[in-house]
């Protein structure tokens, strides 16, 4: 039996029909959208603007030219921050966030000078709005925050931050990677600047393709990161000004892009709250049998009901790369180990720098899969 819980990494499998509608591209069109205008280039075209519509409907966004696609979240992260952030400013975010975010704050202190502030949250991954509000200063000019931890789960109060942002005059920009097809997420009711998503992890499409959508206000203030070839204005030397071309250089990727629109089409023929409601279940199925045994250290909350399905565990007197090794070896249980690239969130919860053993549901998982990851770990654990 195979049993894949790394599904907050990649989720796996994805539903036939990705594969399928990417398999088509291959073997019936093939062009480059904006590239030409011969039947199959436009076909392309229609098909990558269909995607920024659906995304549109997933997220209450109301412009398609918004959208903007890039190769994964940290793409995105990189482009929007660094865009944006100018010396003399003030940014804050949290010590739950990934490196994706992180890496290119800490870069732009070093570089630039800008003041960071990192908001320290509570052992279960949480962030206090007091806490945020009193790290504000005039020259804040900046916010981000992921939604959920890759690590234990935790769901920050991302509309509370988004009110204070807009009553403040700052921007604020909300990593997604975590929740984007999971949870629902209305762009307007949030209140963020941009949302910076990935494809192949909730939103159920390949590898090599996210994006993200961003305000009028925002993209006024923000410079592209990336230029070069987009298809069009191809007598001036300069980037286009208008969206999306204004960050979207050279080829895309297409066949994902393809595929992203398939897993979104997915997510919606099962319904969001469907696929939410069966992930809490199963998280919720894990979590009590965990509790219910010796020496297992669990981290955040421990019920499903306002966390994702991430669920992060250390062993006493055993080590959890141990422990996933013989899972993987012996039952055929896909699990991640280590610090999974957030070495802050894991000085907050304290498992800095052993890290923890991460089991992290997907859709396609079911209840067989919980009970026999459960029985395996207890054999792991009684040494049989």
């Amino acid at each position: 039996m195979k049993v894949y819980l790394d599904n907050a990494a990649t989720t796996y499998p994805k539903p036939p029909s990705v594969h399928n509608n990417m398999m088509n591209f291959f073997t019936n069109l093939g062009s480059s959208p904006g590239r030409g205008s011969y039947s199959t280039a436009l076909e392309s075209s229609r098909l990558v603007y269909s995607c920024r519509e659906s995304l549109c409907e997933l997220f209450n966004f109301s412009k398609p030219e918004n959208v903007i696609f890039t190769y994964n979240v940290t793409t995105s992260l990189n482009m929007l921050i660094k865009g944006f952030v100018k010396e003399g400013f003030h940014v804050i975010t949290t010590s739950m966030e990934h490196n994706s975010s992180l890496r290119p704050l800490f870069q732009l202190k070093d570089t630039l000078g800008i003041e960071l502030d990192i908001l320290q949250c509570s052992p279960t991954g949480i962030l206090n709005v007091e806490d945020f509000k009193n790290l504000i200063k005039p020259n804040t000019k900046l916010v981000v925050v992921n939604h959920a931890s890759n690590i234990v789960g935790s769901i920050q109060p991302i509309e509370e931050i988004g009110k204070i942002c807009n009553e403040k005059g700052i921007y604020f920009i909300l990593d997604s990677a975590q929740t984007a097809g999971v949870i629902d997420i209305d762009f307007k009711k949030v209140g963020c600047s941009a949302l910076a998503f990935t494809g192949h992890k909730s939103l159920l499409g390949p590898q090599g393709i996210g994006g993200f959508l961003i305000s009028d206000d925002l993209n006024d203030v923000c410079d592209p990161f990336i230029t070069g070839g987009t298809g069009s204005l191809s007598s001036s030397i300069y980037q286009p000004d208008f969206l999306p071309d204004k960050y979207e250089s050279g080829t895309m990727n297409t066949p994902g892009i393809i595929g992203l629109l398939a897993g979104i089409q997915y997510i919606k023929s099962q319904g969001m709250d469907y696929i939410k409601n069966k992930e809490e279940e199963l998280c919720d199925l894990f979590l009590n049998n965990l509790l219910n045994m010796d020496n297992v250290k669990l981290y955040g909350l421990t019920t499903a009901k306002h966390r994702t399905a991430v669920i992060s565990a250390n062993f006493e007197n055993k080590d959890s790369s141990e422990i996933s090794y013989l899972l993987d070896s012996q039952f055929g249980i896909m699990t991640r180990t280590g610090l999974h690239c957030a070495p802050l969130a894991h000085k907050t919860i304290g498992t800095y720098p052993e890290g923890t053993l991460r089991f992290s549901i997907g859709p396609f998982n079911d209840e067989r899969d919980i009970l026999y990851t459960i029985d395996s770990l207890n054999k792991v654990l009684r040494g049989d």
